[in-house]
């Protein structure tokens, strides 16, 4: 069996972004020779997420507006966790969006279901966070 290790790195603009990740996913994958396995790729930082949903501008607005809903960023204050930092909002919407993905190989290619894609999901940007990518099979 064989295995593939590598770190893709973000920094965003913005505090709150979502990145389709997909296409770096697909050359992760020809990089790797693998044909027949699983991919696994998840944040490494507790205030990112990756997920799997549609690539639309409108459920990305969506996602904002409900995520903002159920984890509102301010008033800071409101939660304990912020004292040092201003991003407890951001652990919990991690929390909601996960961690990570598994996605089958086969036949040297994502698996997908129709309209299926990758993102990360950063929660508390502007600064540098990584995402690691894990493939093993045949």
């Amino acid at each position: 069996m064989k295995s593939y290790r590598k770190e893709l790195w973000f920094e965003t603009s913005k505090r709150r972004e979502l990145i389709n990740i997909t296409p770096q996913l697909n050359e992760c994958l020809r990089e790797s020779g693998i044909k027949e396995g699983l991919l696994l790729c998840n944040a490494m930082h507790i205030t990112a997420s990756v997920f799997i949903n549609d690539d639309e501008p409108g459920l990305h607005h969506d996602f904002e507006v409900w995520l903002e809903k159920l984890a509102p960023e301010k008033p800071y204050s409101q939660y304990r966790h912020n004292g040092f930092e201003d991003n407890a909002d951001a652990h919990l919407k991690r929390t909601i969006m996960g961690r990570e993905v598994v996605i089958a190989v086969t036949d040297g290619s994502l698996d997908f279901g129709p309209w299926e894609q990758v993102f990360y999901g950063e929660f508390d940007g502007k600064r540098r966070k990584r995402v690691l990518v894990k493939i093993i099979g045949e």
